[in-house]
């Protein structure tokens, strides 16, 4: 190695400086250091003037750096003594005290250590603390537990003892057997007891002994070293005694004491944060009553959590017992997993591999339903809905999208105020209004607007809450399902298709959806006729292609009659105030087996047990349409049906609906109807009260001849059946003599009697 110069700390030598760390030299060796090689093999003199020159020069290129002969020197700067591994400039002054100072830090900073440890539970005082704790229950022992129960027991012997000897006492004499029995059971009595006494003495005397030899084990020797450090070196003696004490101490509780808090805190649940485990299932269910202490439930799938957080088991109940017992005890379970019970789903499998006793379970992590609803699918469907098909309703509660078929069906929604069946209708009803082919009827019993968006759409609107209007709808609704059977029956087909209804447009598919069903049933007037005319409706109409729904807060037997009722097969339960009126819409037995709208909370606005397919109730939400969002859906609705050429006229005639049966009477009635209109409309508009209301004979069969209908006078009077007094001939404007005529009152009551309609 080259021997390193130890003069002055920053010296100039030449191109270079060299700067030596304090400590960090040789401590002996000061030879002088050979000097640099000048460049291009020449020697250049030490001063500054001469280094910046020769750096001109190599940077101008004029100069070529030739190899340096470099003397190799071999000195060792770390010179060793007889000890090794200790170099000898540690022996120098400024060894010692870079050694000294690195102690010091590492002391120091030991020191600060020991400091914060002192206020965490490593702290010494907190170890002789649990030290002292520890050895004071190891003095206590555990034979007070003994001694307590034998004084429990000598304490029921006395008193058995003593109730004896009083029976004994009072017994009479005359009474020698029973005398003599209570004397030997007062013996018998006071030989336990006083065997129990001296049991329980034994016991205390044992524990004493035991109590005074650990206490003078562990409390001895502490005592001994501080008075006999007091006695030899008096107040320091004692002293260190003391801290010999308390080291002792911090040693029995160097150990962190790790115990529960509440003893009491032996059951953990899903709702703890805990992970669904077998034997977690098996503790709820036995908890809940569903299976006995002795019995396990069988894992079809182990518990697994989903994407969304959810729990979710298969499991097999034992032998005996079926799925519906588990169901019942929804409330239960759900209490024993320390959820809500909205938050517990518990589904018979289906399919393949499904047994009566097989049980599927979901636990959602959170309420379900509470967060904010996402668009409905029919926002970004861009061409039109097939109602044929099955609707979109909402997701359930593991998110996945429920879809159910309204295609000969009839349906039943119910919930209390505010529940959410307007948002909830409007699913089914926009999905109608998106198939051009569907016609629109509703009645809106509330007369609060729900309904007014879809009146441009429909064929007829009932929208003032008036039960004799709707009492006529449902009425014309009547006839023309008859009308679709007359055309069922000549066409040779037992119900109505979706080919038939695109084919022919009177069997075109009808919704009649009626809001507020409980307004118009419990009209004194009109009540009873309403409810027989929806009966007829909904256990005829199906087949016709006639859908019929009904929506109402509680739809009691008071409200709507069982016979009604118990026809609409579709079920939607929204959240209900008790499970007798969630009963009302699923059916009797519902809530009893785990499907009640009243454990629906008020937050899931729009939630509820929707039961349409499969043998039970699901719970779901309904997909959610603002108001611009249904406007927006509407006008696309218009202009679909506007393209299709079925958008409504607005109220028929009379004539039009006779028109539309398809019938040569109703085409010969049609045809009388607008003779009559016109020439009343002629009369009005000679004299304001002009009215016509009878018309020869022959005026009414020529009209017919003009309109292609060969009919003759025959045949329109057995069609056009008069009363004697309608039979009296009249004149009629500039003729001579008395005519034969129909009167308008003849024509509208054939009209009524044979096809049912009002002008």
């Amino acid at each position: 190695m080259t021997e390193m110069p130890t003069g002055p700390r920053h010296e100039s030598t030449d191109l270079a400086t060299v700067t030596y760390v304090h400590g960090a030299g040789p401590a002996t060796d000061t030879s002088p250091a050979p000097a640099a090689p000048a460049l291009s093999g020449t020697t250049e003199t030490t001063g500054r003037a001469a280094v910046v020159e020769s750096a001109r020069r190599v940077l101008e290129g004029t100069v070529t750096q030739a190899p340096a002969a470099v003397e190799k020197v071999d000195i060792d700067l770390d010179a060793f003594d007889d000890r090794p591994l200790i170099p000898a400039w540690a022996k120098t002054g400024e060894g010692w005290a870079m050694y000294s100072g690195v102690l010091y830090r590492s002391r120091l900073r030991a020191y600060r250590r020991w400091v914060r440890r002192q206020r965490t539970d490593r702290g010494h005082a907190a170890q002789f603390k649990r030290g002292a704790r520890r050895v004071q229950d190891w003095v206590t022992g555990f034979e007070g537990i003994q001694t307590q129960a034998l004084a429990h027991q000598a304490h029921i012997a006395a008193k058995e003892a003593r109730a004896a000897a009083r029976a004994a006492r009072y017994t009479p004499a005359l009474m020698k057997n029973k005398k003599k029995a209570a004397l030997l059971e007062s013996d018998r009595t006071q030989t336990v007891a006083m065997q129990a006494v001296n049991a329980h003495k034994q016991a205390k005397n044992y524990r004493r002994k035991l109590r005074a030899l650990r206490a003078g084990a562990a409390y001895g020797p502490p005592l001994a070293a501080i008075s006999t450090g007091y006695l030899g070196a008096g107040a320091l003696g004692a002293t260190a005694g003391a801290l010999a004490t308390f080291a002792g101490g911090a040693f029995a509780g160097r150990e962190v004491v790790v115990e529960e808090t509440d003893w009491s805190a032996d059951w953990r649940s899903l709702g703890d944060g805990d992970p669904m485990t077998a034997p977690m299932l098996d503790e709820v269910f036995r908890h809940a009553k569903v299976i006995g202490a002795e019995e396990s439930l069988h894992m079809v799938k182990m518990p697994m959590v989903d994407a969304r957080g959810a729990w979710s088991a298969v499991v097999d109940l034992p032998p005996g017992i079926p799925a519906k017992k588990a169901m019942r005890a929804l409330s239960e379970i759900a209490s024993a997993l320390g959820v809500e019970d909205a938050q517990v789903s518990m589904t018979k499998t289906k399919g393949k591999g499904a047994r009566s006793g097989r049980l599927e379970i979901y636990v959602a992590k959170d309420l379900p339903f509470t967060e904010s609803a996402e668009a409905g699918p029919l926002l970004a469907l861009e061409a039109a809905t097939n109602f044929w098909g099955r609707i979109a309703i909402g997701p359930d509660v593991r998110g996945l999208p429920l879809s159910i078929s309204v295609v000969e069906r009839s349906g039943l929604v119910g919930g209390e105020p505010g529940a959410g069946k307007s948002a909830s209708g409007n699913v089914i009803l926009l999905a109608a209004a998106l198939d051009p082919r569907v016609i629109l009827w509703l009645a809106d019993g509330k007369g609060g607007g729900d309904l007014e968006p879809f009146e441009h759409l429909c064929e007829w609107f009932e929208g003032d809450a008036d039960p004799e209007a709707f009492y006529e709808m449902l009425k014309a609704a009547v006839a023309d399902m008859k009308a679709r059977y007359a055309l069922l029956k000549k066409l040779g087909k037992r119900k109505v298709t979706e080919e038939l209804a695109n084919k022919y447009p009177l069997l075109r598919q009808k919704l009649l959806w009626v809001d507020e069903l409980m307004f118009y049933t419990t009209d004194d007037e009109f009540g009873k006729k309403i409810t027989k005319l929806l009966r007829n409706l909904v256990s005829r109409g199906r087949a016709a292609g006639i859908v019929t729904f009904c929506a109402t807060q509680k739809p009691g037997s008071d409200v709507v009659d069982t016979s009604l009722r118990d026809l609409l097969s579709i079920r939607w339960a929204l959240r209900c105030t008790t499970p007798e009126a969630s009963d009302t819409i699923l059916g009797k037995g519902a809530a009893a087996a785990g499907y009640s709208a009243k454990t629906i909370e008020p937050e899931m606005r729009g939630a509820g047990f929707l039961w349409a397919e499969g043998s039970n109730p699901v719970l779901v939400r309904a997909d959610y349409y603002t108001d611009d969002q249904v406007e927006l859906l509407l006008k696309r609705a218009y202009d679909l049906r506007e393209a299709a050429g079925t958008l409504p006229d607005g109220p028929k005639t009379l004539a039009d609906q006779l028109r539309d049966k398809g019938e040569a009477d109703a085409d010969v009635l049609a045809v009388l109807v607008d003779v009559f209109n016109a020439y009343d409309q002629e009369a009005k508009e000679e004299d304001a009260t002009g009215e016509v209301d009878w018309l020869p004979g022959t005026v009414l069969v020529d009209a017919l001849k003009a309109a292609g209908l060969d009919i003759t006078p025959e045949k329109l009077a057995r069609l056009v059946v008069r009363e004697d007094s309608e039979k009296k001939k009249r004149t009629w404007q500039d003729s001579t003599s008395a005519l034969n005529g129909y009167p308008l009152t003849a024509v509208l009551r054939a009209v009524q009697s044979k096809y049912g309609l009002t002008a």
